[in-house]
């Protein structure tokens, strides 16, 4: 495969891959950390017949939102920034190389830090280390983003497996630790959360990395497959995640599968369940900044992208902002799905499902009607009281729609 992973061209077809090599990448990618805390806060908040149907309906949508943009990246061989050059202009489409790359570099500073603190805690080393571990992870976990997706591919074949085997022998021994599937039924919840609150944190906990997991789709060699890996990933992958921290949260007040490990007595494995469940995340990560820089300051040095956003993310890590960063990162996670919405219609509305090869088009610097329906939708999730993830694709469908189909109105007039 190219090196470079083509950051700035469709990948061609004589690169693509099949679903195996795709299923793994995106489930490393969604086996993450954060996710299961997002599910402790709904373990207290629901019956646990409840809890199946949120994170059913809620994983559900987020997968059919990353399978629709999956299904365009294997039409178009294009990730999520290029698109952005057709639905936001040349020059617009900086808005959403920041607002990707920017909430990629910050999740990336808070895995670095979120692993060095905890091995130190788990592990019982001087907590002099923290620091030198911030750098060394924070370097290291860039490697095999460098290699592109080969190393992601290789990494994920061997890391999924190992971490599911971990994550169902947690869950066994918590079943039986509290007694069996008919008491978690019976277990009232403590906490309050309506419905649509919680299908938001559901939706929210990787409505960002479903954006951009078009970085890999685009290698599909089907639709089929594009579709079957990413609803793999964003509604089993995630789902299993939430529903993990919901559980942890129910059986041993704890979210993270790493703490409920350590409750279970199994020392060894909540080590290498750390280590790999957020090495898998974290390369995947860097990976998205690096596609979202290149196509920022139009280069295709990928590699040299990737190092330069590891040490951001790093030296971020180690001067604490993580901590500043998470309740900024949530509310970027609102501003995110309205660009995959104007992708959607922009694609099928104004491209009628085919885009033009980029480098056969000259494109305007700014696409105002793209940038004018994302403004809206941005402002109607801000404001929504319900599901704001959805509401803002919805939003930015239908205002892209009106709005091209008023201009192409206006146009056919003037040349009548």
């Amino acid at each position: 495969m190219n090196q470079s992973d083509y950051p700035l061209t469709e990948v061609p077809q004589n690169q693509r891959r099949g679903l195996l090599p795709m299923a793994f990448i995106l489930l490393g990618f969604t086996f993450f950390t954060a996710t299961m805390w997002a599910g402790g806060t709904l373990g207290t908040a629901f019956s646990f017949s409840e809890l199946l149907l949120v994170v059913l309906a809620g994983n559900l949508l987020l997968g059919i939102y990353a399978s629709f943009l999956a299904f365009i990246a294997y039409k178009s061989g294009l990730n999520s920034v290029l698109m952005c050059r057709f639905c936001f202009g040349e020059l617009g489409s900086k808005l959403s190389d920041f607002i990707l790359g920017f909430t990629q570099i910050g999740w990336y500073a808070w895995g670095t830090a979120t692993l060095a603190i905890v091995l130190v805690k788990i592990t019982g080393i001087p907590e002099a280390w923290q620091t030198p571990l911030m750098v060394l992870f924070g370097m290291a976990f860039c490697i095999t983003a460098m290699i592109g997706f080969r190393g992601m591919d290789i990494l994920s074949r061997v890391a999924v497996p190992v971490m599911l085997i971990f994550i169902l022998i947690s869950l066994y021994t918590g079943l039986v630790d509290v007694g069996g599937v008919s008491t978690l039924f019976g277990i009232e919840p403590t906490e309050s959360l309506s419905f649509t609150a919680a299908i938001t944190v559901v939706i929210g906990t990787f409505v960002s990395g479903a954006t951009q997991s078009t970085n890999w789709s685009r290698f599909a060699n089907s639709g089929k497959v594009a579709i079957w890996a990413t609803m793999a990933a964003f509604f089993i992958g995630n789902g299993l995640m939430v529903l993990t921290g919901a559980l942890g949260t129910l059986v041993y007040q704890q979210a993270d599968i790493v703490d409920v490990m350590l409750a279970q007595g199994f020392l060894v494995l909540a080590v290498l369940m750390l280590f790999l469940n957020i090495w898998t995340t974290q390369d995947n990560t860097i990976y998205n900044f690096a596609v979202a820089g290149c196509n920022l300051i139009r280069t295709d040095k990928r590699r040299t992208v990737t190092v330069i956003g590891a040490a951001i993310g790093t030296v971020m890590a180690v001067f604490g902002m993580y901590n500043f960063l998470i309740p900024f990162l949530i509310l970027l996670g609102t501003f995110i799905p309205p660009i995959g919405g104007v992708i959607m219609a922009d694609f099928w509305l104004r491209h009628k499902g085919k885009y033009p090869l980029l480098n056969n088009v000259t494109l305007p610097d700014f696409n105002w009607v793209g940038l004018g329906s994302y403004a809206i939708a941005s402002a109607a999730a801000y404001f929504s009281p319900v599901v704001p993830p959805i509401v803002g694709v919805f939003f930015a469908i239908v205002v892209y729609g009106v709005l091209t189909s008023q201009l192409q109105s206006q146009t056919k007039t003037v040349l009548d």
